[in-house]
């Protein structure tokens, strides 16, 4: 199996280094020079991946965010040959997916959009894991979700680097979905951070629990990405957003209220949702 990777963060540096382990093998390339030589001398991949290589692969996955690989595959669709599969591993899916299905008919390509439900809170080639995916969600958006042979040919190609799970959607149901469950919890956790009156000294750490750092886990952002990746979802976001902040004064007027009951009545119904989604999940 033959692998390219556009994009050696922690995303495309955790596959290259699942693919290798898997004995794949692996070309890869990162717009920072040094990141490539330094997956290359790290042994996740074994050259770096240019148009050259590109008949060679039997995926290429674009590792990077959703504008840059919209102009990697303006750029780059007329070299890619008929038999490569392109992947993108971006946060949200309806412009890249927009513009990889239009490419790929254009010049007989077969184009898939894809999200790796995966991470860590840091990012970076030197967070990178070669485990990162092991029993992990793979979202796919396909051009149509009834092609059976490219279904298995995906499974085929994705089982190597560990994922356990296929999730074949649409790109506008994802981006509605990821507004919540990923974009809301990232955006409210980095306010969150901000938004505290105690220092961050010693007395402070001493009374840290569980609930601060799991919550705080992922206030830790790439700035540009994640700006990027919330203005092209600002549609879904922001009615997720307006939703949190109507639930957010109700919870506020039982306080200014000295109502208990109220108080009582929010959190047993937060706790009832809870409930549900776990039996839906487990």
């Amino acid at each position: 199996m033959n692998i390219g990777i556009v994009g050696l963060g922690l995303i495309g540096g955790s596959l290259a280094k699942a693919y290798k382990r898997a004995g794949a093998a692996v070309l890869g390339c990162d717009r920072d020079r040094v990141v490539t030589d330094y997956a290359r001398l790290a042994e996740a991949i074994d050259g770096e991946l240019d148009e050259s290589h590109f008949k060679s692969c039997d995926v290429i996955f674009l590792a990077i965010t959703p504008h840059e690989a919209v102009r990697w595959l303006i750029e780059n669709a007329p070299g890619i040959p008929a038999d490569t599969l392109v992947i993108d591993c971006c946060g949200t899916k309806r412009m890249i997916c927009e513009t990889g299905f239009d490419l790929g008919r254009r010049y007989g390509f077969t184009f898939v959009g894809g999200h790796p439900m995966a991470g860590r809170h840091k990012g970076g080639f030197k967070n990178s894991r070669a485990e990162l995916f092991d029993g992990a969600t793979m979202a796919l958006v396909p051009a149509k979700r009834d092609n059976i042979l490219l279904l298995e040919r995906l499974k085929k190609l994705l089982q190597p680097a560990g994922f356990g799970h296929l999730l074949v959607t649409t790109a506008e149901k994802h981006d509605e979905v990821i507004a919540f469950t990923s974009q809301m919890t990232h955006l409210v956790s980095n306010a969150f951070i901000k938004s505290g009156t105690a220092e961050a000294d010693a007395e402070m750490i001493a009374i840290t629990g569980g609930s601060y750092r799991d919550f705080t886990r992922v206030a830790y952002l790439n700035e540009d990405m994640w700006t990027e990746l919330f203005i092209e979802n600002r549609d879904n976001l922001k009615k997720e957003l307006d939703m949190l902040l109507s639930e957010l004064s109700r919870y506020e007027k039982a306080l200014e209220a000295d109502d208990p009951e109220e108080l009582r009545r929010l959190l047993a119904e937060g706790s009832r949702r809870k409930s549900e989604v776990e039996k839906i999940c487990s």
